[in-house]
């Protein structure tokens, strides 16, 4: 599989990459990737799991045992905690949200598959989903994954973002243009 340059070019893309190779070896990327998104749904739900990732005065110890005590309750498989062992031993927890995204992105690659990281201000049920699906299915001419994100601030419209690309349809940036186009 060929891993795009982009992705590797990052430390976390280096780590993630390490860690898909490792998955694959003992055949379980999506073991590992369900992991990776469940512990990304802990620290966006829990401000305190996401402030010991970027406290830089938790040792090492302290985090790689805080760390594994949450993939402990998570349920997370051997190769998932001892990866975040190494990230905590390393002080690269702070990375985490980034080789999360890295790892998903590779292995949707390996898949034929791209991921589109979609946000609107609401919610999309079910049909909503199943409609932009396949219109970014058929525009990228591929598989697509959709992840749906909420983020009210946007206030409607969605941001569709697929690799590097943004589409970003959202009516605060609309408003935005709209008063630099008046202020000349």
């Amino acid at each position: 599989m060929e891993i795009s340059g982009g992705i590797t070019a990052s430390l976390a893309g280096r780590y993630a990459a390490a860690l898909y190779d490792l998955a694959g070896e003992q055949g379980v990327v999506t073991a590992v990737e369900t992991d990776l998104d469940t512990l990304a749904a802990a620290v966006r739900e829990s401000g305190d799991l996401a402030a010991l990732l970027k406290n830089p005065e938790v040792t090492r110890e302290a985090a790689a045992k805080a760390v594994d005590a949450v993939a402990a309750l998570l349920g997370l498989s051997p190769l998932t905690r001892n990866f975040l062992g190494v990230l905590a031993t390393n002080r690269r927890l702070a990375s985490l949200p980034d080789v999360v995204r890295a790892f998903g992105a590779i292995a949707a690659a390996a898949r034929g598959q791209v991921t589109a990281e979609v946000t609107t201000a609401h919610p999309l049920d079910e049909a909503q989903l199943a409609a932009l699906t396949d219109k970014l299915k058929a525009r990228e001419g591929r598989a697509v994954t959709v992840k749906a994100h909420v983020d009210p601030a946007i206030l409607g419209g969605l941001v569709v973002q697929i690799g590097s690309r943004m589409i970003d349809g959202s009516i605060r940036t609309r408003l935005n243009s709209l008063a630099q186009a008046m202020k000349g």
